[in-house]
C-alpha cells in the first residue's frame, strides 16, 4: 500500500510494513514521520559510539544486550495499538524476547542515543522524547553535534523519574545499563 492514504492518524506497525516506498519513515501515534538521510557527521559519530558499546559488549561476556543501529524498528507501545515505530540512530537491548521475532524491538530498549539532526531536533527533543519516557525506555541519550553535548536521561527505578545530566566535550559519560563502560565525548564531538 503506498504512503498516500486519506486519514494519516490511523496507521499501524502492519500498514508501516506495508508501505512500498525507498523513504524512510517512523511513525507516531499513527502518523507517519519522513526521514532525510542523516549527514557524513552523524554517521561518523553513530559509527564511533556504535564500536566502542559492541567492542565493550565483546570485551565483557554474560550478558545478553545487544547493539543495533538504525534503521532499526522499534516498536514502542506493540501490546497498545502498535501505532509508534520509531529507528533510533542506536539502541542496546539486553532482554532477547523483545527481539525473538527477528524483525523489530518490541518494547522499550534499554539504551536508546538519538543523534540530533539539525533540521529537526525538535523532533527527536519532543516528540520522540515523551514516547521513549512513556515506554520506559532504561537511559536515553540526546547527542547535540553543533552544541557540543550530550544529554542523558537515566531513568532511577520503577516509579518513572528520571535523573537529567548534560556532558560537555572533554567529559566521560558512564553507560548505566552497561557497568565498566565510558564514552569519552571528546571522540563522539569532534569533526572528523
Amino acid at each position: 500500500m503506498p504512503v498516500e492514504k486519506q486519514n494519516f492518524s490511523n496507521y499501524t506497525y502492519k500498514d508501516y510494513c506495508d508501505w512500498e516506498t525507498d523513504e524512510r519513515f517512523e511513525l507516531i501515534d499513527g502518523i507517519p514521520y519522513a526521514m532525510a538521510a542523516p549527514l557524513i557527521r552523524h554517521q561518523r559519530a553513530l559509527g564511533k559510539l556504535s564500536q566502542k558499546i559492541a567492542n565493550h559488549l565483546e570485551r565483557t561476556k554474560g550478558h545478553s544486550c545487544e547493539v543495533f543501529f538504525a534503521p532499526f524498528d522499534v516498536r514502542l507501545n506493540h501490546e497498545k495499538g502498535d501505532d509508534t515505530v520509531v529507528q533510533p540512530d542506536l539502541v542496546v537491548i539486553c532482554d532477547p524476547k523483545k527481539i525473538e521475532d527477528g524483525k523489530a524491538c518490541k518494547g522499550a530498549p534499554d539504551l536508546v542515543i538519538e543523534i540530533l539532526s539539525p533540521s529537526n531536533p525538535n523532533h527527536d527533543r519532543m516528540i520522540k522524547f515523551h514516547k521513549y519516557i512513556e515506554a520506559g525506555v532504561g537511559e536515553l541519550w540526546f547527542v547535540d553535534l553543533d552544541a557540543k553535548t550530550v544529554e542523558v536521561y537515566r531513568r532511577t527505578g520503577e516509579d518513572g523519574n528520571y535523573l537529567f545530566t548534560v556532558y560537555m566535550s572533554g567529559a566521560d559519560i558512564p553507560v548505566g545499563i552497561l557497568p565498566g563502560l565510558f564514552i569519552d565525548t571528546e571522540d563522539i564531538l569532534r569533526e572528523g
